[in-house]
């Protein structure tokens, strides 16, 4: 993205120069899905690619919020906290009421907002907006808090504004990025390592289905609400506080418990998907990438099979993609019910896996997918 040509659109819009410009990324997860809010081990890595924004105080307390992304404009005070917008503006005011808890007065700004992660992409465009939003009154503010506390507040402003059940994954990744990197996240304690993707010779593949899905209004919170469930019955015979404190073992051991039959196989893909999770961090560690790519394989199967949050187009993707040469592996990533899948590709390969998925899944579903090599940059920041 060209800053001066932000800058010049800002002044056009605003007449004025931007006294501040910021960036925060969106985040691909590598393996992972559906457990952050179960207390699990998420391995994301933060992109190149977010949500840039451009800042000018204003006279009045007023807040004007532009983007360049679509044909749509507000200004809000105070009041929007109890109206509750449903545009997309209500995500950086969700995060201002984070600074206002807090104490602090976040009105009174000119913002341009640009961002060239693809909406309902499920690549974290919200939570892109979130972080760049804390990192932008973070810094306007002169409030000195940590990057790992602005994601908890962004993660809150999603759960508690927003409305959106949300782990802390998202928000984490586009936080504390790292070129080069991935993040392994224990989403019930917040310890965390860098990870370095050493991929010699493959590279990371993100397939974009085009299907565009709003998990506000999607089963997202359904499946928590299910996991939820699962966890009060088995805590009724085990201690216990989230499904992924479990081993496969031991929950198979207990899972007759959960008479539902759909409740059960939510939480069994939740204790799977984080053994897989701690498997797949030891391969990638150990340079074992054929394996990392089985497990990627076996994460898909569980998220369509158990926890239903595919669908044809997520499956076409990933299924076909696994069948290629130079694939090692394939999975949906992010919420699920459209979105993205990310794929472990031979570099020589990419221009003929580009290709073939494109035209199979052109075939077979009638959309247009769009391809993106993945790559891994740093987190939330001021550029200048």
């Amino acid at each position: 993205m060209d800053i001066d040509t932000l800058k010049k659109q800002f002044r056009a819009i605003y007449e004025k120069e931007p006294q501040g410009v910021y960036f925060a990324p969106g985040r691909v997860n590598l393996i992972g899905e559906h457990i952050d809010y179960n207390g699990g081990l998420v391995f994301p890595c933060a992109l190149s690619f977010g949500t840039y924004l451009l800042v000018s105080r204003r006279k009045d307390r007023n807040t004007m919020f532009t983007t360049l992304n679509f044909d749509h404009t507000g200004t809000f005070d105070e009041c929007a906290f109890t109206k509750k917008p449903v545009t997309w503006e209500r995500y950086p005011l969700a995060v201002m009421k984070e600074f206002v808890d807090k104490g602090y007065d976040p009105w009174g700004y000119d913002l341009l907002f640009n961002g060239d992660v693809p909406g309902g992409a499920g690549l974290s465009s919200s939570a892109s907006i979130e972080l760049v939003t804390a990192t932008m009154l973070n810094d306007v503010l002169n409030a000195g808090i940590d990057p790992i506390e602005l994601a908890r507040m962004s993660q809150r402003a999603e759960n508690v504004f927003v409305g959106m059940n949300s782990g802390i994954m998202d928000q984490f990744a586009s936080a504390m990025g790292k070129t080069g990197h991935a993040i392994a996240l224990d989403c019930a304690t917040l310890d965390f390592e860098w990870i370095p993707l050493a991929m010699e010779g493959y590279s990371v593949v993100v397939a974009n289905t085009n299907k565009h899905r709003t998990l506000t209004t999607s089963k997202y919170n359904e499946r928590r609400s299910e996991c939820e469930e699962a966890t009060r019955i088995l805590a009724g015979e085990i201690p216990l506080n989230a499904l992924c404190e479990l081993t496969p073992e031991i929950f198979e051991a207990h899972a007759g418990k959960i008479a539902n039959e759909t409740i059960r196989r939510r939480a069994r893909h939740a204790v799977n998907e984080n053994a897989r999770v701690k498997e797949a961090i030891v391969a990638l560690k150990g340079n074992d990438l054929p394996r990392f790519g089985q497990l990627m394989n076996a994460s898909h199967r569980s998220l369509k099979e158990d926890y239903e949050v595919t669908g044809i187009e997520l499956d076409t993707l990933a299924e076909e993609a696994q069948k290629l040469d130079g694939v090692l592996g394939s999975r949906m990533t992010g919420g699920g019910f459209g979105g993205c899948t990310v794929s472990l590709v031979a570099n020589a390969s990419i221009p003929s896996f580009i290709a073939t998925l494109g035209a199979r899944y052109k075939s077979l579903v009638g959309l247009t997918a769009d391809f993106y090599i993945a790559n891994v940059g740093d987190g939330a920041r001021k550029l200048e």
